[in-house]
């Protein structure tokens, strides 16, 4: 990134004047190679329009309407050897957020990957403006935080500090273009702490002050604090001019919800030693003019406005109404829930004040089938395993569709890969993760290459041949024999044992070997949510999977096609092995459930000492102000 300009312009208007910030990011990729990004003083110079624009429209679909005609253009300058970004950029980049929580997801994905530096928890919460009691959407973590260089990438455009090949974050866009989806408006506040120093950070991206003042590029208003040691207080970095601060500043208490200093510096309070409090305020409406998020349904969750008659498209069909695969698309909390295939350990989703409950769509399968699957990836030797089953209510529900992960992000929910006729494919779920193919910078897609169009199509196939051959066991009669599984799971050269007329073509580049899985009251309880977690993270390690390690990984359960799942056993030999089996997958599931209490325990008890340490450096800091009070007379 170039160095910053910062130049100070006074604003004629009818009867005030005002000084302008313009500190200005400059993009390299922008720029021909080898020319000088330095700008000059009358490069940089630009003025707000003397006739004040149209109020901002608070329709996110209609707020592209930024009119910048009566700002008057700055001389010689074409003459500049490098480019502006003007603020319509900021409304059509976030465009590519077609839905709303997608872009939230944006954000907690940053804390996320904040891990790494000792994240434990990103609070989801909504907040009242303290100017004028309009609700904002506060996203905050415990993570690394900022230091001044780090906060200025984060607001530019293209910059990515994010270099671990597990980081979720890569194209160094998800900031801009999640917050300027939710609102209009949004001011960061970072924490960040070194061997050295401690540092504070405040930036303010406000739509609403380009707009209203009619600039024609993009300014961020941004101070910086260090911590004093000698004076126990933070104070301006030496590097700041103090006019530029003072204008930063007052840019910043003018637009952003906070009235004075005192009050800005107060959303540090409880960040504690590090951390990233992201406030989006300003929020979007819909078309009909109400706010797009809904938080009076539910105190513990965030909906989008219009849930309500969501819900109501399918009111003959409960059971589909309040499924996951229908209520993710409106409630905050569901989606959440499975946002992630695997949640970090010790970490927590805070949503509104309650911990978001992790949620496995592997475990929503009954008659699950385990399919490695091994895509052709130019050279490496890739890995997959695809859960696929019912749904445990179906055929009662009007659900069917892949969740497919990428890093363990969910980038497709229930993503509809057929459509069934004749309820055909009714009630097929699958789940897997899809590092092999890159998703487009939104996350909510994949780039559709040949690769991913490869993937669909055996999708498809997979889907199809699953209802075909296990119909019977939910209901509907079965139209294709139930073919035996594959006999090898450790030849590269496996194709997939798929029932249909047509001969499968030899010249393909995805092989599949299949591993049934099946349950029912005659067959042991597997847990395919857990087989499909640990399966994965071997295959992150690139273990070559051979069939002993498909059944170590399965617990060294009982597999069983899912055409003898439905025969009775007459040996009663087996018979009695089978309830043995269950007694100790209860068992198993027992001490599972109090493990998970431990450790949610030993996580509230971290959280809870956090809170007892920052409370103590609260009190220590006042004790040392108390020191320096003189007594009266």
């Amino acid at each position: 990134m170039g160095e910053i300009g910062m130049n100070c312009v006074k604003s004629e208007s009818e009867g005030n004047s005002s000084l302008i910030q313009h500190e200005e990011f400059h993009m390299p990729y922008l720029v021909n190679p080898g020319l000088d990004v330095q700008p000059s003083v009358d490069d940089t110079i630009f003025s707000a329009s003397p006739i004040c624009p149209a109020p901002l429209c608070r329709q996110f679909w209609k707020a592209g309407n930024y009119d910048d005609e009566f700002v008057p253009k700055p001389r010689d300058q074409y003459k500049s050897n490098y480019l502006h970004v003007h603020p319509k950029f900021l409304h059509s980049n976030a465009t590519s957020h077609k839905w709303a929580f997608g872009a939230i997801a944006e954000l907690i994905d940053n804390a996320i990957d904040e891990v790494q530096n000792g994240a434990s928890s990103v609070i989801v919460d909504k907040v009242s403006n303290p100017r004028d009691g309009s609700p904002y959407l506060l996203i905050q973590d415990d993570g690394g935080g900022m230091d001044p260089e780090a906060i200025r990438r984060c607001m530019s455009f293209g910059f990515s500090d994010k270099k671990s090949t597990s980081a979720i974050g890569r194209y160094g866009n998800g900031f801009k273009t999640s917050t300027m989806r939710l609102g209009a408006d949004v001011i960061v506040f970072s924490r960040h702490a070194n061997n050295r120093t401690t540092t504070q950070s405040i930036g303010l991206l406000s739509y609403t002050y380009l707009s209203l003042n009619g600039l024609d590029r993009i300014v961020v208003p941004m101070v910086d604090y260090e911590y004093n040691k000698s004076t126990d207080t933070f104070v301006p970095l030496p590097h700041h001019h103090k006019e530029q601060f003072q204008t930063s500043k007052s840019i910043i208490l003018q637009w952003s919800p906070y009235r004075n200093e005192v009050d800005l510096m107060k959303q540090f309070d409880d960040i504690g030693p590090h951390g990233t409090k992201v406030i989006v305020f300003n929020l979007w409406f819909t078309d009909d003019e109400t706010l797009e998020f809904e938080f009076e349904s539910d105190p513990e969750d965030v909906c989008l406005q219009g849930s309500n008659n969501f819900k109501n498209i399918n009111g003959k069909n409960l059971t589909s109404e309040v499924h996951i695969g229908i209520r993710y698309r409106y409630s905050l909390r569901v989606y959440l829930s499975i946002l992630y295939l695997r949640v970090p350990q010790n970490f927590k989703i805070i949503l509104r004040g309650k911990v978001v409950e992790h949620h496995s769509v592997a475990s929503d399968l009954k008659y699950p089938e385990i399919i490695l699957y091994r895509p052709h990836t130019g050279g490496t030797k890739e890995e997959v395993l695809a859960t696929i089953g019912f749904l445990k209510e179906a055929p009662q529900v009007n659900i069917h569709g892949f969740c497919v992960y990428h890093k363990n992000r969910l980038i497709l929910p229930y993503w509809q890969v057929l459509s069934y006729d004749r309820s055909r494919g009714r009630g097929v779920v699958g789940v897997l993760e899809a590092n092999f193919i890159e998703p487009t910078h939104n996350k909510q897609d994949f780039e559709r290459t040949s690769l991913f169009q490869k993937l669909e199509a055996r999708l498809k196939d997979m889907a199809w041949e699953y209802w075909d051959c296990h119909c019977g066991l939910i209901g509907y009669q079965i139209k294709k024999p139930i073919r035996a599984p594959v006999s090898s799971l450790d030849s590269a050269d496996a194709h997939p044992s798929f029932s249909r007329n047509e001969p499968l073509d030899t010249n393909t580049s995805l092989n599949f070997a299949r591993v049934p899985v099946h349950r029912d009251d005659h067959v042991v309880n597997l847990r395919a949510d857990s087989v499909f977690q640990n399966d994965q993270s071997s295959i992150q390690q690139r273990v070559k999977r051979t069939k002993e390690d498909v059944l170590l990984a399965l617990g060294n359960g009982i597999m069983q096609p899912a055409s003898q799942a439905a025969r009775p056993r007459n040996d009663k030999g087996a018979l009695v092995l089978m309830q043995e089996n269950k007694k100790l997958v209860a068992k198993c599931l027992e001490h599972e459930k109090v493990e998970e209490e431990l450790n949610y325990k030993v996580s509230w008890l971290k959280g809870e000492l956090e809170l007892a340490q920052h409370e103590y450096e609260r009190m220590l800091i006042v004790l040392q102000s108390l020191e320096f009070v003189k007594p009266e007379d």
